[in-house]
């Protein structure tokens, strides 16, 4: 109801406010938005002026973050400029005016041939595109500069896990071949410290972080380099923590009186710290070593806090807490020596095997012609700072574009936001080499969604780009004169998806996180609501493994805390269908279509809860985007279905043996 109040009789949303200033071509801007405030027709809002000013489409450069948002905004945009060439004038007008334009008769004859323009235009109009889709177009431009093969082509999610896969296992087969047990070694120690799907997780952090690989020393030098960066002493660590367990460097004295005053304690639980002390101090220094943790429980309890003394334990040694708490700290930093010892070579060991998988990944890559997304944002980047080629290949943007508008963007990384610096750059120095063009940066981004995380990105670069334009700006535009093209932050607090009571709770969320929680974000305005009617949000309380026991060995692959959250929730949503809860917005009781459940990634938690709600009796559409070989019983019949055809395949073998077919 909200949303048709705002449009025109045209059919688009009267811009108001901010969004109106936002939308206007003729200043930079950098707009912070929240879901649900119109950020997106905003955006659209700002390309059709800029249309309607006689910006050549190809000259808009639109960066959105998933090519789902590009097809919508491109989709968009085009079925309004076809709307226009056959709109009646009354509602022509309503809609330029909805957009803040005068709406005059030149305007709607000019209006009416955008959409003949924009096709016409060479290379296909406005650009609009997520950030590696505009990399993979410029680079291919320059592939040999960019020293990549020409006409490569970007792998697909699931082409890059097989190629991932395949790399993997020839680098083992040769590694075998050869007789070079190292890498078969290091990984076999990954996957029992992090799990098969924790090892390949690893090694492909290393293929995207070819860089930071780069900066390690030769192989036999990345173990001593990870010690002194733990400092951690050189040579056989084993061997220093047995000399420091020694009756020379270890305190037995103390030890001895802690002894002692166990014994006079004359309890069952002092005979048994004795008995343990006096067993260590007869043990030799490797099995003295071999011991610390259990010595270590005298004075430290499993969580790792001094452990109470008793009166009887003072009245046998006064000085009893000071002792034991001397022993608890011994012990903890030998125990911890070796720990970060034998931790930093793993991590040695891991890393140089990294290096070795990156190479062969990349070679993998290179011999179909293929690069991944990492290796456009890096290519590109590596491009555009090579000295003479990066210049011209930034020449050559500039001549193209003249209006950026970055959807999204706390959604961009540092590397992309060097890209769209490179290809903003001369928006920002005065005439530039376009006399008399205005030139515009657009960007709208919710500094809140930075803390996801997603391909990287972090709080702190969102600000970073927003102080970096802005100074840029600052320094172009002259005030005595006007010349120049003005900086304006604007925000959107007006929600029309969220109702005031919910908003309300998420603005007393973020006062009480506060700093660091969600990095210095500074000021920020208070949401507002144009939905009408109630809200709630309700806490529930959280869910842990230790609130719940299995419930079966069928679901033995989900973890407790899943199953019971699932369980929970189910029974909520049928406890509110059988007792008739009110729907107040509608004033009806509330129906299974009504509500919609929202996690946070598609995983066992999601699959779980249809299962639940199914068993509960509520109707259950599923979940919006179904993966058919994700279920264990589908995986089962798909190694079946493999064996059949291979029956070589030892793997798919092993996997039909294990499951219910065969048992």
């Amino acid at each position: 109801m909200a949303v048709a109040e705002r449009r025109s009789p045209g059919g688009l949303p009267r811009l108001t406010g901010n969004q109106a200033a936002a939308s206007r071509p003729d200043s930079h801007v950098w707009l912070s938005a929240s879901a649900g405030t119109g950020k997106t027709q905003v955006l659209a809002a700002r390309v059709f002026r800029l249309l309607l000013r006689g910006v050549d489409p190809g000259a808009i450069l639109c960066l959105t973050f998933t090519k789902a948002g590009a097809a919508e905004m491109a989709g968009r945009i085009s079925r309004r400029l076809a709307a226009w060439v056959r709109m009646k004038d009354e509602a022509l007008f309503n809609d330029l005016r909805a957009l803040g334009e005068d709406g005059g008769p030149d305007q709607r004859a000019l209006a009416r041939t955008l959409f003949a323009k924009v096709l016409d235009a060479p290379g296909g109009g406005i650009r609009i595109s997520t950030i590696h889709g505009f990399c993979q177009s410029l680079l291919a431009a320059f592939p040999l500069e960019a020293d990549l093969v020409p006409g490569f082509r970007p792998l697909e999610a699931r082409e890059e896990a097989v190629l991932a896969r395949e790399a993997l296992a020839e680098m083992l087969v040769d590694a075998e071949r050869e007789g070079r047990d190292r890498p078969i070694k290091a990984i076999g120690a990954l996957s029992v410290r992090l799990g098969e799907g924790g090892a390949e997780a690893f090694l492909t952090t290393c293929a995207r972080s070819p860089a930071a690989l780069a900066s390690l020393p030769a192989s036999d030098g990345v173990q001593p380099h990870l010690r002194r960066a733990l400092g951690l002493p050189a040579g056989d660590i084993a061997a220093e923590v047995e000399r420091c367990c020694g009756n020379d460097a270890f305190d037995v004295a103390a030890l001895r009186r802690i002894a002692a005053a166990n014994r006079a304690w004359g309890t069952a639980t002092g005979g048994k710290y004795a008995d343990l002390a006096e067993s260590w101090l007869g043990a030799s220094p490797a099995d003295r070593a071999a011991m610390l943790a259990d010595l270590a429980a005298i004075a430290l309890t499993g969580k790792g806090e001094a452990r109470k003394a008793s009166a009887k334990l003072l009245d046998a040694e006064p000085d009893y807490v000071d002792l034991a708490a001397a022993l608890g700290a011994r012990c903890t930093e030998l125990i911890g020596l070796a720990r970060r010892a034998a931790y930093a070579d793993l991590l040695a060991e891991a890393l140089i095997v990294g290096r070795d998988y990156a190479a062969a990944y990349a070679r993998a890559k290179r011999r179909i012609g293929a690069v991944d997304f990492d290796d456009l944002i890096a290519a590109t980047v590596n491009l555009l700072d090579q000295p003479g080629i990066g210049a011209w290949v930034r020449y050559k943007l500039d001549q193209a574009t003249d209006h950026i508008l970055i959807d999204e963007a706390q959604d961009t990384n540092l590397d992309q936001w060097k890209i769209i610096q490179g290809a903003a750059e001369e928006f920002f120095v005065g005439e530039g080499a376009r006399a008399g063009v205005t030139r515009t940066l657009f960007t709208v981004g919710d500094f809140k969604q930075a803390i996801f995380g997603f391909q990287g990105t972090d709080p702190i670069y969102f600000r970073w780009a927003e102080g970096h334009f802005a100074r840029a700006a600052l320094d172009a535009f002259d005030e005595r004169t006007g010349e120049g093209v003005a900086f304006d932050r604007l925000s959107l607090t007006h929600s029309f998806r969220s109702t005031r009571p919910v908003l309300e709770f998420v603005d007393a969320a973020i006062d009480a996180i506060g700093e660091p929680g969600l990095g210095a974000i500074g000021a920020l305005e208070a949401h507002a609501s144009e939905v009408p009617g109630p809200g709630r949000v309700s806490l529930w309380p959280v869910v842990t493994a230790a609130d719940g026991a299995a419930e079966g060995d069928e679901e033995g692959w989900v973890g407790d805390a899943t199953r019971l959250l699932a369980s929970r929730i189910a029974a909520a949503v049928r406890r509110w269908l059988r007792d008739g809860a009110m729907l107040e917005s509608q004033g009806r009781p509330i129906r299974p279509e009504d509500i919609m459940i929202l996690v946070r990634r598609r995983g066992e938690l999601a699959s779980l809860l249809v299962a639940r709600l199914y068993a509960e009796g509520v109707p259950v559409a599923g979940v919006d985007r179904l993966r058919l070989n994700a279920p264990l019983a589908v995986q089962d019949l798909l190694a079946a279905a493999r064996f059949v055809l291979q029956p070589d395949d030892d793997l798919s073998l092993a996997n039909l043996l294990v499951s219910p077919l065969i048992g």
